[in-house]
């Protein structure tokens, strides 16, 4: 169903703090940055192998990285899994029980399709399932 960890979502307060950090500090390469409106962020990839770190600030108080932020502050938002097929992994993890926050994916950054699944019934992680474009 999963072909690797896609990315690790990390909320932040400051887009450009967080990214001094990962970047100057961690060597991640700054690969990707965008306003992604649905979702209520401006979120920034960073590699790291083939993977990536997503740093997620809100743009309004209220996006559910704003929400989260206030009630954890800056840390660990979710855990994404890349998949060929989003339809056929969103129609597994209904199959298998788990609580779906989104029934039909939804557009992410660089145009992916992304889909949500409740942390309440992964062990209390946010999961993210994606299926990148085409062109990435």
């Amino acid at each position: 169903m999963f072909t690797r960890i896609d990315h690790i979502g990390v909320a932040v307060a400051d887009l450009d703090d967080a990214i001094a950090l990962y970047r100057d500090r961690l060597g991640m390469p700054l690969q990707h940055r965008e306003t992604v409106e649905q979702f209520g962020v401006e979120a920034a990839l960073l590699g790291i192998g083939e993977s990536h770190v997503e740093l997620l600030s809100p743009t309004g108080p209220e996006s559910g990285v704003a929400r989260f932020l206030e009630r954890s502050g800056p840390g660990l938002h979710h855990v994404a899994y890349q998949t060929g097929d989003i339809a056929v992994a969103l129609e597994r993890a209904r199959s298998a029980g788990f609580r779906l926050i989104d029934e039909e994916p939804r557009v992410g950054i660089r145009n992916s399709r992304v889909a949500f699944v409740h942390p309440k019934s992964t062990g209390g992680v946010l999961t993210e399932l994606v299926q990148p474009a085409e062109e990435h």
